[in-house]
């Protein structure tokens, strides 16, 4: 089992990143977010991936989450469901002025790959 999520700390503009079990909400490990609470935002965005997942499910898409973007005025959030393990999702906070969301998408893949539940 590896949870390391340390790498995230290499984007550019991270404010804050998280695992989160989507199941308990409980906040499997962080990095950075000294200025962020990561644990209540991750367990709040366990509510954001229920409605997502409710609203596939509604519409009959047959389908699944790759990532959810969400834009704030000085921040993204970005929500990627693990494919593997699609109860648990890696959240990051992203300062809208430093990232290049592409770059940060590619990264959040690239850990994802290297964890193992």
């Amino acid at each position: 089992m590896s949870l390391d999520i340390s790498k995230l700390g290499e984007i550019k503009g991270l404010l804050g990143a998280c695992l989160v079990d989507s199941d308990t909400g409980l906040v499997l490990g962080t990095e950075g977010g000294s200025k962020f609470d990561l644990e209540t935002a991750g367990a709040a965005n366990v509510e954001v991936v229920r409605a997502k997942l409710q609203a596939i499910e509604t519409l009959k898409l047959n389908d699944s989450i790759e990532d959810i973007l969400i834009t704030l005025g000085k921040q993204f959030h970005l929500i990627r469901p693990l494919e593997k393990s699609p109860n648990i999702f890696v959240y990051v906070v992203l300062d809208k002025k430093a990232a290049n969301l592409g770059l940060a998408r590619l990264q959040v893949k690239a850990v994802e790959e290297t964890l193992s539940l």
